[in-house]
């Protein structure tokens, strides 16, 4: 898994999505591309047609940041978009980093939080680390002996039913395993789980290869608890820096019945 066909695959993907009426262009007869053609692209991002062709086939050496500025306003990147198209071009992707454990003070943390499910997760999206209330929530990570979310949304069929937003969960998931790949294309560990949910599941199948990235901090989570019914939450994803590629992810309760329910539980 290398940066290069990343990036071909990625401006290939974003070029299909861009309509030449969108861009003050003629459609024109005969097309035989959904989308931009290359050449309209290269117009667009005043770079030569052969500049443009060469970096969608990752042989444009290290393509400058106004370069990179111009071919993302030409193709209506937005700014999660865009960072991913930073990354797939960088010259030398980061080494991959070794496996961290949680410090104890956020261990600590997390199980001070005994009104809010939280957990902490790696870049592969494997939790390293949870609260009591996270087990009633989430799952229950005490019986699984290496537990990953985007494992769970997958190949768990029960999550399908249990989130009532299953689609945005699995994308967001999908989207962190891709903005992955793109910060370290030598991952090994990332690339084997990807080809398992690949090979596993057709949705996920399907949200890979659509190439679609986006960096949501904070959305709301709806579920439907065997026991509680529905609960509601806000989901925050908070990035902790200096740790390796360690995120913090905290359900807070969005109404009362939901924290009523949530605190006769973890206080028991």
């Amino acid at each position: 898994m290398s940066a290069r066909p990343q990036l071909g695959e990625f401006l290939q993907s974003r070029r299909a999505r861009v309509q030449p009426q969108d861009v003050g262009l003629r459609p024109g007869r005969d097309r035989r591309v959904s989308g931009l053609r290359r050449e309209e692209v290269a117009l667009l991002a005043n770079v030569s047609v052969d500049y443009y062709v060469r970096l969608e086939q990752g042989r444009a050496g290290n393509p400058s940041t106004a370069v990179l500025t111009a071919v993302a306003d030409a193709l209506r990147m937005d700014e999660a978009e865009r960072d991913h198209l930073r990354l797939l071009a960088c010259a030398a992707p980061p080494a991959v980093p070794p496996k961290a454990a949680v410090r104890p003070q956020l261990k600590a943390m997390l199980d001070a939080m005994q009104g809010v499910p939280a957990l902490v997760v790696d870049r592969l999206s494997n939790v390293l680390a949870w609260n009591a209330a996270a087990c009633e929530v989430v799952a229950d990570f005490e019986d699984s002996a290496d537990p990953n979310l985007a494992r769970l949304y997958f190949l768990d069929p029960a999550s399908r039913q249990y989130y009532a937003d299953w689609e945005t969960v699995a994308q967001d998931a999908v989207a962190l395993l891709r903005r992955a790949s793109a910060a370290y294309a030598d991952d090994t560990e990332l690339a084997a789980l990807v080809d398992e949910l690949r090979t596993a599941d057709a949705d996920f199948e399907r949200f890979w290869t659509s190439q679609d990235v986006q960096n949501r901090s904070h959305c709301p989570k709806t579920l439907n608890h065997p026991e509680a019914g529905r609960l509601t939450f806000t989901l925050e994803s908070l990035e902790l820096a200096g740790d390796d590629d360690q995120y913090v992810l905290t359900y807070t309760p969005a109404d009362q019945t939901t924290a009523t329910w949530l605190t006769q539980h973890t206080n028991s």
